[in-house]
């Protein structure tokens, strides 16, 4: 079935027409019969960056994730957790599985998502959250709208790696609900001022996690015995494969006693697929999460021996795409992080060439044109400024004409770039201002957020992967939000990757 859905959604992606992107949307899609009557939150609302305080304070005071992991993960070992993190469930040679990353706001974004994610999702024995299951801070008490009520209807289970957000809670939300782990016991923060403004753990009200539970209380969708999930990090055995989670924490950082188990994991010799939540290539930067006491994560994935293949991290709310070469061989490096969140701007990045990847080879979701051409239109609206709106095809030959290449979509019909447009594209961070002055990454950091939208296109994705013992297929799909992309939904990317 999904190779057939896959000839099919090659044919109705954004890399061939508009409507493939959504810009022509005729009818809305089901997701909004899906969504909890209650709004969700805002990033402008100050509420909601307080509760957020913690990603500032790390920065200043430094990051305790760290030594609260070790704590959840002597716990979990002393209520007889593997101490070796790995999840067993019974999986042949051949399988498939789904991945989506940085899912839970519980607005329309993320229910978008939904139906085309279980069109697909027939044949699949589990799907992993990559980074941030819920927003803003993680808490327990919200996972009833923002994690059990969009997926009650995917029959597998479902394991996750946390990300910053859910680490805002402590990680005692995440821990409760992937984990099935009590509270720890309070303990004095080892830097006095960042214990007094750091924001506690909220209290789980276990009544309402017993009702969400519910919503997946079906035994496929519940992950039991040597299947369930140990702690904040696991690897996912099979015979073909290992798919590996990583835990980064709030700033990136790996424990000592994590990077000494990934270690160990990774001299498994069987091929494997890391699963982060901070991707190690985006935006064409190089960002490789430290280990304590020395080394990077990359490290251990570029070492031969271990046989990895590809490295997919959340995070960053798009999806890109580098196959780097490593010796004589490519892993393949993705962000996929479009799984429910506000999208973040595509158009800011600049011809690709970081670690020797060409242009032609990069891929990534939504394209910068569609990009682009989105958040001209977005701050026409909001600002009353008609005159930096763009279209799509407008918004796909400038940046043709800025990256350097042909549009990744035909353009029918005669373009003439003006000067109004150029301006358009320098207020929106797509084309580079005079000094090289820092906009576009002011916008890539904050504007995103503050533009948060609930009506289609929304250009979210998801992955589904596909292993047999000679080949892993990763098949990136999106989410428009419209009706007939819901129906069968566009192929964005697919990638064969050998694991002989």
């Amino acid at each position: 079935m999904v190779e057939v859905a896959a000839e099919r959604g090659k044919q109705l992606s954004s890399r061939v027409s508009e409507e493939g992107a959504g810009w022509s949307c005729q009818q809305i899609g089901t997701f909004a019969q899906l969504r909890p009557d209650r709004d969700g939150f805002s990033w402008l609302n100050p509420r909601t960056l307080w509760r957020s305080r913690n990603e500032i304070l790390a920065g200043l005071f430094g990051d305790p994730s760290g030594e609260v992991r070790a704590r959840w993960v002597e716990a979990q070992e002393a209520r007889g957790a593997d101490p070796e993190a790995r999840v067993r469930p019974g999986l042949g040679p051949s399988f498939d599985f789904l991945l989506l990353g940085d899912t839970g706001e519980g607005d329309a974004s993320q229910y978008a998502v939904v139906p085309g994610l279980l069109r697909l999702s027939e044949g699949t024995s589990f799907a992993v959250v990559a980074s941030d299951v819920i927003y803003p801070a993680g808490s327990g008490n919200e996972y009833g709208d923002k994690f059990f009520r969009p997926y009650k209807d995917y029959r597998a289970p479902i394991y996750a790696i946390p990300g910053n957000h859910d680490w805002y809670d402590g990680l005692g939300g995440f821990m409760r609900v992937f984990c099935d782990a009590p509270a720890l016991r309070p303990k004095p923060d080892s830097g006095w001022l960042r214990g007094l403004l750091w924001r506690k753990p909220e209290p789980v009200d276990e009544r309402r996690l017993a009702e969400a539970r519910e919503l997946r209380g079906l035994p496929s969708q519940r992950a039991t015995g040597p299947a369930a999930q140990p702690g904040p990090y696991w690897a996912v055995e099979s015979e073909s494969l290992l798919v590996v989670g990583v835990d980064t924490g709030i700033a990136g950082l790996i424990d000592a006693r994590q990077a000494e188990w990934l270690r160990r994991v990774s001299r498994d010799p069987r091929p494997k697929v890391l699963v982060t939540g901070k991707p190690i290539y985006t935006r064409n930067d190089y960002k490789p999460s430290p280990l304590e006491g020395g080394g990077t994560i990359d490290d251990i994935v570029r070492d031969p021996a271990h046989r990895y293949v590809a490295a997919i991290g959340g995070d960053v709310h798009n999806y890109q795409r580098y196959p780097v070469r490593v010796g004589d061989r490519v892993i393949q490096y993705i962000v996929s992080g479009g799984g429910g969140a506000f999208m973040h701007a595509t158009h800011t990045i600049r011809r690709v060439d970081v670690a020797g990847v060409r242009e032609d080879d990069f891929r990534c979701y939504p394209l910068r044109g569609d990009s682009l051409s989105f958040y001209s239109q977005l701050y026409a609206r909001r600002l009353r400024m008609k005159w930096v709106c763009l279209t799509p095809a407008e918004a796909a030959c400038i940046m043709s004409e800025q990256i350097k290449n042909d549009p990744v979509r035909p353009v029918h019909g005669p373009v003439r770039i003006t000067r109004r447009m150029r301006w358009a594209a320098r207020l929106l961070g797509a084309w580079p201002w005079p000094l090289r002055l820092p906009v576009d990454r002011v916008f890539h950091r904050y504007l995103s957020e503050v533009s948060d939208w609930d009506t289609p296109p929304f250009f979210k994705q998801f992955l589904r992967l596909s292993v047999t013992p000679e080949t892993l297929t990763v098949r990136c799909f999106a989410a428009t939000g419209c009706l007939a992309q819901e129906l069968e939904p566009p192929l964005e990317d697919e990638v064969s990757i050998s694991l002989s």
